[in-house]
């Protein structure tokens, strides 16, 4: 797909059982649900730094740091490939948005992930929100520059990476941005339970942001690599939105990020219509959608889709086809609800993993690759829907906000807006 096509306008029930109504990724040993699906390329947290030498590394010459700083980000001005914002007009259909997004979106090595949907993406003309972990630009041997809220320093419920792959989380994480994704934060720890993200105070977050903050502009002192550019982006201006670990915490996040003057979270519940705002925040929450094959509805997240399928990341091989056609069919039925009806954003999340057999990646980009098919749909990040939702007419998004999940204007688009 060209790039003038990438750059297009862009106008023009949680689940089956108590079980599913589990946040996100909530309460599963294997896998927590920020980790990036990285499982055989990280360093579990208990065992020593990884033996293995990083990637050699030779002096980068292409492009210039940020003066005063350890050369790990630059400011390179607006981000490239976005879409210019439209208002709608009377008699207008609004257009079908789907956000695609990835918590933790560190890369491995020996199942790039990221480099495969930035592919998939380019030749979709998508963009997609990456919720970076922090703890996947810090080599595990500066573990210890790590002070999480409440707990041990050092201390992570997901595992940290590999050299290698943090060496490669930064290149992609880089590159991304260039091609207009989003880089928005899932934070440090992944705390969730008791005595985890739920109970942090706003204070606590901000204390948990600015470290994530600190780990992405200064990872070249912190790896020791030289053979990468910078950061083509200022991450204290670029993060303006988060999802939370296991959905937990929102509250005081939200709080938390009204102060720091972010314009989105999306760490709750939420269902199909036009989203409002939580304080100054867009709320764009992960949405209940038809669970198809099974009775009832499913968060709008591959980790519910697992665990109401399987409990387990390893559940019965015989089953893989079945539950990825699940995944697909049920990802697809909650965008045919919203295109046929109200028009409502779907929110979808993800992680770089490989849970049974990784049919669960297998179907996002199935969903993605039909969602392009439809020519007033748009594949964008949360940002960019931001964008959308800020250039509107508030009259206009609340008179959206009357459609109720799944339902049409009663006689049709033409008439429903009017001038």
């Amino acid at each position: 797909m060209s790039d003038l096509s990438r750059r297009r306008l862009l106008a023009g029930g949680i689940g089956l059982s108590a079980a599913a109504a589990l946040a996100a990724c909530d309460r599963l040993v294997e896998p927590r649900g920020g980790q990036a699906g990285a499982s055989s390329d990280t360093t579990a947290t208990t065992r020593p730094a990884d033996p293995e030498e990083p990637p050699a590394t030779q002096p980068s010459t292409t492009a210039p740091a940020a003066p005063g700083t350890d050369g790990s980000w630059r400011d390179s001005g607006p981000q490239p490939h976005q879409p210019a914002v439209e208002k709608l007009k009377a008699g207008e259909t609004p257009p079908q948005f789907v956000v695609i997004s990835w918590d933790g979106a560190g890369e491995s090595v020996k199942n790039p992930l990221l480099a495969h949907f930035r592919g998939v993406s380019q030749e979709l003309g998508a963009s997609m929100t990456l919720f970076l972990s922090g703890l996947y630009t810090l080599p595990n041997s500066k573990r210890t520059l790590y002070k999480p809220p409440g707990k041990p320093v050092g201390s992570s419920s997901i595992p940290f990476l590999a050299d290698e792959s943090v060496h490669a989380t930064i290149d992609g994480i880089g590159k991304a941005w260039l091609e207009g994704h989003e880089i928005g934060t899932h934070f440090n720890g992944h705390f969730c339970g008791a005595k985890g993200v739920g109970s942090w105070t706003p204070d606590q977050w901000k204390d948990e942001i600015d470290q994530a903050v600190g780990f992405v502009k200064n990872w070249r002192t912190n790896t020791g690599f030289t053979d990468l550019d910078p950061l083509p982006f200022d991450y204290s201006k670029e993060l303006v939105g988060a999802r939370t670990p296991c959905l937990e915490g929102s509250a005081n996040l939200r709080t938390a990020a009204n102060d720091l003057g972010w314009r989105y979270d999306t760490s709750s519940n939420g269902i199909q219509m036009w989203p409002s705002k939580a304080g100054k925040l867009w709320a764009l929450d992960l949405q209940s959608i038809p669970f198809v094959g099974h009775k009832g509805q499913v968060m709008s997240m591959d980790y519910n889709m697992m665990y109401n399928q399987s409990k387990t990341p390893t559940g019965d091989a015989a089953k893989h086809a079945q539950w990825q056609q699940e995944a697909v069919d049920s990802y697809l039925a909650g965008f045919q609800r919203a295109y046929d009806g109200n028009r409502a954003p779907l929110i979808i999340g993800n992680h770089f993993e490989s849970w049974n057999g990784g049919i669960y990646m297998t179907a996002v980009e199935q969903v993605m690759r039909k969602i392009a098919t439809y020519p007033d749909a748009r594949l964008v990040s949360f940002r960019q829907l931001c964008d959308y939702l800020d250039g509107q007419d508030p009259a206009v998004l609340a008179q959206l906000r009357t459609l109720q999940i799944g339902a049409a204007p009663k006689n049709g688009w033409k008439t429903f807006l009017t001038a």
